[in-house]
């Protein structure tokens, strides 16, 4: 183990090192962000549609479930017997027409080329540089506390030191300054047009029979599902979709 002891700096060393004061921290200013925005958008999107359909739906359904849960000697059964005879006939036309007349005029835009930011009574105008008020303030503490090194001893040194402190120029600005100025115009335009028809039979006969024994013993379980589907779908007509779209667009 060493038994070296940390020594702390005498009083010539402690005069001779250089400092830079701090402004007071309610007016230290980090970032000056300076934004003037200017925006100008115009947006049209006519929409149109048109939808015409003729549909016949179908869909018998049957089941049946059976089922034994923790019983001894039972029987579980399950009979679904369906019978199903659709005729589905379509004699029609769908006839969907979308016309759309767009006469959009996105040409008058004036952007206004900026006005300078507004005066602050606190800050000044937005292009002043920043008070060096603070260090005025630090050089008279720093004054006063040179003015008394009679004291001799501990306090001469520090009076020493008070002395040595200066107001660098890095403390005279901001850190970081931010000036933006954007002035953006957009037009945007979409118009869309849109026709749909259909012509739909639809047909879903389903039958289902489920039996089940759980944890029994000396048990039956039967599931008979029988479907007997007859479907006969006719479709006699047209689908038609027409859009149309005439635009007239000034940007």
């Amino acid at each position: 183990m060493s038994d070296n002891k940390p020594v702390g700096l005498s009083a010539e060393e402690l005069a001779a090192e250089s400092t830079t004061a701090l402004p007071d921290k309610e007016v230290v200013s980090i970032l000056d962000l300076n934004a003037d925005i200017d925006l100008a958008i115009d947006a049209a999107a006519p929409i149109d549609l048109a939808v015409a359909a003729n549909a016949n739906v179908a869909a018998p359904i049957d089941a049946a479930v059976g089922a034994n849960v923790l019983s001894v000697d039972s029987s579980a059964q399950a009979l679904s017997d369906q019978g199903v005879l659709i005729d589905q006939g379509l004699d029609t036309d769908a006839t969907a027409h979308a016309t759309q007349d767009s006469g959009i005029d996105q040409g008058n835009d004036v952007v206004d080329s900026g006005a300078p930011a507004p005066a602050d009574a606190s800050t000044g105008t937005a292009t002043d540089a920043p008070s060096t008020a603070p260090a005025d303030g630090v050089g008279d503490a720093v004054g006063g506390a040179t003015g008394s090194t009679d004291a001799g001893g501990a306090a001469g040194a520090v009076g020493d030191t008070a002395g040595g402190v200066t107001s660098g120029d890095m403390l005279d600005g901001n850190l970081l300054n931010v000036d933006v100025n954007v002035d953006a115009d957009a037009d945007v335009a979409a118009p869309i047009n849109g026709a749909v028809a259909a012509n739909a039979n639809v047909a879903a006969p389903i039958d289902a029979a489920v039996a089940a024994n759980v944890g029994s013993v000396g048990s039956d379980a039967v599931a008979v599902s029988q479907q007997d589907a007859i479907i006969n779908q006719d479709i006699t007509g047209s689908a038609e979709a027409t859009s149309d779209q005439s635009s007239d667009i000034k940007q």
